[in-house]
């Protein structure tokens, strides 16, 4: 079976994903969705290193740290 990428004008979406429907086509989703909580904590992770505020430490203190929970 053969893939094919198209690209649709905005404009024409709707009636193009009619005649996907009408045709029985397969339509593949590949965006990938992040969350908006993931999105604005990777954001403030971000902010934490751009203002050099993240805590630094050895891989032997990190291990400490978790395994004492």
């Amino acid at each position: 079976m053969k893939e094919i990428t198209l690209k649709v004008p905005d404009t024409k979406l709707s009636f193009f994903m009619e005649l996907v429907d009408q045709l029985g086509l397969e339509i593949k989703d590949d965006e990938i969705n992040i969350p908006v909580e993931q999105q604005q904590e990777t954001q403030r992770r971000l902010e934490l290193v751009k203002e050099d505020k993240m805590k630094t430490r050895s891989w032997s203190e990190a291990k400490q740290d978790i395994f004492k929970r």
